[in-house]
């Protein structure tokens, strides 16, 4: 994720397009901002596609109630992040047809990750514990690179963020319990 970061062109929402991360280029501002979104999507899918997997190979410790609560949570939080993607490009003057299947076209990379996650898992079981790291440490690099830093650049939102946070943290609790 990291050599990813280093080098996919992107912005953070917010930014300038002179900030932008990675290698120069000369692309508009709206395509920097879906490849940030995509880079997001990649850890998510590969996730999903490692819990199933795991329960495809009917690793005793994986249940399919603990995938579909994976899926469950990640598909949740897609509803605002494909609405993060999507507010900026109408702003910046694109159609609302075109916003909305940028947007879309942003979490694409969802499900191909997922097989490639779940095809990694079937094929090479030993390295379970290893992919799971994986995809562990790749969603808590994005969170920390990403989304942390965003939603504290407004001071009078902070209190607000953290409370949504938590709450966001205890309804995938509960679907994890509830599920699996």
């Amino acid at each position: 994720m990291r050599l990813i970061d280093i080098f996919l062109p992107h912005i953070h929402p917010g930014m300038c397009t002179t900030d932008a991360e990675g290698v120069k280029t000369s692309w508009q501002r709206s395509t920097l901002l879906v490849l940030a979104i995509t880079l997001h999507n990649i850890p998510e899918g590969l996730a999903v596609g490692v819990a199933f997997g795991a329960v495809a190979a009917g690793l005793p410790s994986a249940t399919i109630g603990g995938a579909v609560a994976l899926a469950l949570g990640i598909g949740i939080q897609n509803f605002p992040e494909g609405t993060a993607v999507s507010m900026p490009l109408r702003r910046e003057g694109l159609s609302r047809w075109k916003s909305f299947l940028m947007g879309q076209y942003s979490g694409l990379v969802e499900p191909v990750a997922g097989v490639f996650g779940a095809l990694f898992v079937l094929r090479m079981q030993e390295l379970l514990p290893y992919a799971l790291c994986f995809a562990a440490g790749a969603m808590i690099f994005v969170v920390v690179e990403e989304l942390i830093p965003e939603s504290q650049r407004k001071p009078e939102h902070i209190d607000h963020v953290t409370m949504s946070t938590m709450g966001g943290f205890a309804v995938m609790m509960m679907l994890d319990v509830a599920l699996g």
